[in-house]
């Protein structure tokens, strides 16, 4: 059965504990085959059977009190944009009215020892809003989590502070009833209201701290203007930019962004790519020349021809890729998840066991303590700094890569990266300028030369290899005439079998003329000089004989060497793999300095050498960009293909490096290192939170030190806990990479 994969955005999830309820209570579906749920980015990625619906998903997630946004990509932006304002809104007005109330309260009951007529009377009144109006939330999905078996963090709260309530309650309209078994019947409304107030002033602040790890997205979409000129009926009119449509002709004027994709139809200037590509400096462009939305233009007027807008543009597609891998979780997160899912039932035991140890075995008034310690460990046990931290870090990690021209498939893929000891490059397009340029060529005596050049042009034409694209280039200006290719077949990492004027063509590797059986009576292929000794060398046959070999030679990048050395820096094996001849791929790992080096290989052989590398025990980031290397940067551990490259050469990687220089690696490789250490300080101090804070809140200091942990202070540490990992998952977008 056919599935289909999407991700939907989610209003409702108040902490992170949500995220793993939710996920929780849709996988076991029938028709859900995978669920990830991400509570910072508020999404759920589902992936489904054709049976399922998204209205299914929809009912299933409001069965537990979670509204899941369905409909066309516009409409529920703007929806979920509206619900999260909305949300923000009610926030800060349930904080104030639970802070206005709460303060009376708690100096009343701390300060103010003395009781007087109606004291606890006046308590209860006072904090009635705070529970039924500022606390609501939290008693309201605590029961839809019942009702269907489950818990989060709002069980957790809900359970403390409606004890802490109930139990003031019972001691406020009938007191009696404990005195009468000789138990003061003490009132804890300061408790229950405290509690309420700082884990709203926590959201508050996390949800303050958390829009800020979206600061990539929301930058990215900033990027396009919000009107733009277009020519209609010979005039000038300023429109929506999201009203533009393929065939529109723009006018873009210095210092204006481009709202679209596009092709140059008059006008030239300087385009600032930085924010798509992450290159620097600013790029030349002219009539021809393809322009990205997004991006900026520098100097001249430009008119330019749409051809791709809305969803459709490259810096669209970015934004739709950045969320997407801002969804996904890494093995780690995986790890956590699973302790998260048993730690709210594990949490309410530990409280029930800590309750019934103080109140058999404590000191005076033992329930009291029994009732207080039940709270404590209640409210310290934190599930949300560690469900938030791997999806925060992730947030701004993921963000902060694409900001710099580096698109991150998913979190795996940045988890892989960190962990890679090897990385092994192409050559052609990778180390090289990819644009490889013919310095020489050698014909047979017995050719027309003209005429074979016309012939190799016709059929050099018929492919998109750089290497084809050189070679029609430069002899197009010789053919004599043009010629028509009636038969042509690709071999892939060999070269081109065609059938010009009935004659056949082998155009090619000296492999691919042994294994046609191609005659060389003139000795051709052994006559190259020694200033041509090095370049890659491109056979032509006619008719199973050998007609002439045409010599290139691929510049090397400018960034390669220093990026090199540095990937060696930083601990990495770096390998060479190419299709090109020994003495050229020799020739390039010399001047580079890479020492190993894998030359002559077809695609296939590519893949067989990653397939080796791991086999031995090693984590390998292959990089790339062509045709053949997809196959290699599939069997990878990590793939990088560089954005300039073939379309299935990316979709076939984890991270995709807009600017094609090899320093997007070093940053590519420090980003996921930063991101996963990031990530593992994060789970250590939540853990570190809840090993410390629980034993302190159930009572363990109080038989070596006389000391407790009061709910208040329990819920300040817990609201403390979620907003420092968050903090912590910020400081990533300050480091330089």
């Amino acid at each position: 059965m056919a599935t289909v994969s999407k991700t939907f955005k989610v209003s409702g999830m108040t902490c992170a504990s949500c995220a793993v309820s939710l996920e929780s209570f849709i996988k076991p579906r029938d028709g859900v085959l995978n669920v990830s749920v991400n509570y910072p980015n508020q999404s759920l990625a589902v992936e489904f059977e054709n049976s399922v619906s998204e209205e299914n998903i929809q009912k299933w997630a409001g069965e537990i009190g979670y509204l899941v946004h369905i409909g066309d990509q516009k409409s529920v932006k703007s929806a979920f944009a509206k619900d999260e304002q909305q949300r923000l809104n009610t926030l800060t007005r349930k904080l104030a009215v639970a802070a206005a109330f709460s303060i009376p309260i708690f100096i009343i009951s701390m300060f103010i020892m003395a009781d007087f007529p109606l004291k606890n009377e006046l308590l209860l009144l006072l904090t009635l809003p705070v529970i039924f109006y500022s606390g609501s939330e939290f008693y309201v999905k605590a029961w839809q989590q019942l009702k269907h078996k489950s818990s989060n963090m709002d069980t957790l709260v809900a359970l403390s502070t409606g004890v802490a309530f109930l139990y003031s309650l019972l001691n406020t309209i009938y007191p009696d009833f404990l005195r009468s078994r000789g138990v003061e019947p003490h009132v804890y409304y300061e408790s229950a209201v405290v509690i309420i107030t700082l884990i709203l002033l926590g959201r508050y602040l996390e949800e303050r701290a958390k829009q800020k790890t979206k600061g990539a997205i929301k930058g990215l979409m900033h990027l396009q203007p919000k009107t733009s000129i277009v020519i209609r009926n010979g005039e000038e009119i300023e429109i929506d930019s999201e009203k533009i449509q393929v065939g529109d002709l723009l006018i873009v004027k210095p210092g204006q962004s481009l709202p679209v994709d596009g092709k140059i139809k008059r006008g030239e200037s300087y385009v600032d790519e930085s924010s798509i590509t992450g290159e620097p400096y600013p790029v030349p462009k002219t009539k021809g020349d393809r322009v990205l939305a997004g991006t900026i233009n520098q100097s001249g007027v430009l008119k330019v021809l749409a051809d791709k807008v809305g969803e459709n543009t490259l810096l669209s597609k970015i934004i739709a890729r950045v969320e997407d891998a801002q969804a996904t979780k890494p093995k780690v997160q995986k790890m956590v998840d699973k302790i998260a899912a048993v730690f709210v039932p594990t949490v309410i035991l530990l409280a029930a066991i800590a309750f019934i140890v103080w109140f058999n075995f404590g000191p005076e008034p033992s329930f009291t303590l029994a009732l207080l310690s039940f709270i404590t460990v209640l409210i310290v046990a934190c599930p949300c700094a560690l469900g938030l931290a791997t999806p925060t870090a992730l947030m701004v990690g993921i963000g902060k890569a694409a900001t710099n021209g580096i698109l991150v498939k998913d979190a795996q893929a940045l988890e892989t990266m960190y962990q890679a000891d090897t990385i092994v490059l192409d050559k052609t397009g990778t180390i090289t300028k990819g644009g490889p340029v013919v310095i020489d060529d050698q014909w047979s005596s017995k050719v027309n030369v003209g005429e074979i050049q016309a012939c190799v042009v016709a059929v050099e034409s018929s492919s998109e290899h750089p290497i084809a694209r050189a070679i029609a280039n430069h002899f197009k200006s010789n053919a004599l005439e043009i010629k028509e290719v009636t038969s042509f077949e690709d071999h892939v990492g060999f070269g081109i079998e065609a059938t010009v004027d009935d004659n056949s063509y082998l155009i090619g590797s000296e492999k691919l003329l042994i294994k046609n059986k191609v005659q060389d009576p003139e000795g051709i292929m052994k006559s190259h000089t020694s200033s041509n000794q090095v370049a890659t060398r491109v056979f032509v046959s006619k008719n199973e004989e050998l007609a002439g070999v045409i010599y290139l030679q691929d510049e090397i990048k400018d960034t390669s060497k220093q990026a090199i050395a540095d990937l060696k820096e930083l601990g990495l094996d770096v390998f060479m793999l190419t299709g090109d001849l020994d003495d050229v791929a020799e020739s390039i790992a010399s001047e580079v300095g890479i020492t190993t080096v894998y030359a002559e290989l077809t695609p296939t052989d590519k893949e067989e050498i990653i397939k080796d590398l791991k086999s031995s025990g090693r984590i390998v980031a292959m990089v790339g960009d062509g045709i053949n290397d997809a196959a290699a940067l599939a069997r990878a551990d990590v793939g990088i293909a560089m954005g300039s490259g073939s379309d299935i050469a990316i979709d076939s990687a984890g991270i995709t490096l807009m600017y094609s220089g090899l320093d997007s690696i070093i940053r590519a490789t420090k980003l996921s290192r930063m991101t996963m250490t990031t990530i593992r300080q994060n789970l250590f101090w939540a853990f570190i939170y809840n090993i410390i804070a629980i034993p302190i809140a159930a009572g363990a200091l109080y038989p070596l030190f006389g000391l407790t942990m009061s709910p208040m202070l329990a819920g300040g540490a817990m609201a403390f806990s979620s907003v420092s990992v968050v903090i912590n998952s910020l400081r990533l977008k300050a480091k330089q990479i």
